[in-house]
């Protein structure tokens, strides 16, 4: 059998030719067909004229979504030096689409997408493989052969692409940041080379498409279809409009790491993790849900919410208004159009209380335990 460039040099990396000579109760035959099947699950192809195209059947979904990009530059720069690992945050689904689409829209080289599993159902699966050159990861599993293959290709795409990936995982779906995962900065500090950079970048929206199913369920119990995934959102967005705001930071070497060594990688995932939090655009509706109480004046939520942006900007973070008085006039209409808040004469009170909550853990990271407000 004829082995193409990647595979051979996936089955030449250390840890597989490990694997590949058992001792795991599995005959060199097995532990060989197992390698390979994964190789050939995590095999894509990006082509970049039919990626572009893409824009045109997703209009539909594009066109409530205004992609604000701030810092985009550094992104442009960091192409020119060297290969790019894209580190993110991660809200929706629409993730995919709009990081991908702000770095186009600037003429910056596309990145593959390091994508859960379950988006690779049906035509979805086809489209991912084939043209946006998205890799399929499984999430949470300890199977070591499936370990082992994924480091070592993700390892050798780096030599040939750039990559986003979302350090937490999958979508936060209590609102908060996450806590990074170290698997996939292992696999590119594995790749050895000289010349890449973790770029941080940090995704925010004024409304997430598919708050209402995420709040509500509070936590992933388990991996659910995307078609189903899909339908929900299709139905959330009636209505729905909202900006997206993609903050690009500054670059982070990956010269000088111990590849072996665990506490320096996760000493790099605590690092690239703070700075995506830094970056995070905070947004009226994230203050404004910081702020509320279950039935609250106008007048004095400005006020909670001026006492929120003090902190704020002693923390250094990316705010998107200056005054309480700006965040209410921006934030309180689409939320009562979304069904979160009530209007009753000079009052805001609360009817959605977990979308509510949501929103407000959206900048819990940037806030000290002893500022925090309560939301209800």
């Amino acid at each position: 059998m004829m082995l193409d460039d990647i595979t051979q040099a996936v089955l030449a990396h250390d840890d597989v030719a490990r694997y590949l000579r058992g001792g795991r109760g599995e005959s060199n035959l097995e532990a060989r067909e197992r390698i390979h099947a994964y190789i050939e699950e995590l095999r894509t192809t990006q082509r970049y004229p039919f990626y572009r195209a893409l824009k045109h059947p997703l209009y539909p979904i594009l066109r409530k979504i205004t992609r604000m990009p701030e810092s985009v530059e550094i992104a442009e720069s960091a192409t020119r030096w060297g290969r790019v690992i894209y580190a993110s945050n991660h809200k929706s689904h629409t993730d995919y689409l709009i990081e991908p689409l702000i770095l186009d829209d600037h003429g910056i080289r596309p990145p593959v997408i390091a994508a859960g599993i379950n988006l690779f159902g049906g035509a979805l699966g086809l489209l991912h493989r084939h043209v946006t050159g998205a890799i399929p990861i499984r999430r949470n599993t300890k199977d070591p052969a499936y370990l082992v293959t994924l480091k070592a290709y993700v390892a050798e795409l780096l030599k040939r692409h750039d990559i986003l990936v979302y350090l937490e995982g999958g979508r936060s779906y209590n609102g908060a940041m996450k806590s990074p995962k170290t698997g996939l900065l292992h696999a590119a500090l594995q790749a050895g080379q000289d010349d890449l950079t973790i770029l941080p970048m940090a995704v925010a929206y004024d409304l997430v498409l598919e708050d209402q199913a995420l709040a509500h369920q509070g936590v992933k119990r388990r991996q659910r279809p995307f078609a189903l995934e899909l339908a929900e959102m299709v139905r959330y967005g009636v209505g729905y409009q909202s900006r997206a705001f993609v903050t690009f930071g500054t670059p982070v070497p990956l010269s000088g790491y111990d590849v072996e060594s665990r506490r320096e990688v996760m000493n790099l995932a605590s690092h690239i993790g703070d700075l995506i939090g830094k970056l995070h655009k905070v947004l009226p509706t994230a203050l404004v849900s910081a702020a509320m109480r279950p039935s609250i004046e106008l007048t004095d939520l400005t006020d909670r919410i001026d006492g929120l942006l003090e902190v704020l900007r002693v923390s250094g973070a990316n705010l998107a208004v200056s005054t309480g008085q700006q965040a209410v006039e921006e934030a309180i209409e689409p939320m009562t159009e979304r069904g979160i808040l009530v209007i009753d004469g000079t009052k805001c009170r609360v009817r959605d209380r977990m979308v509510l909550r949501y929103y407000a853990r959206s900048i819990q990271h940037l806030l000290s335990p002893r500022s925090e407000q309560s939301t209800h």
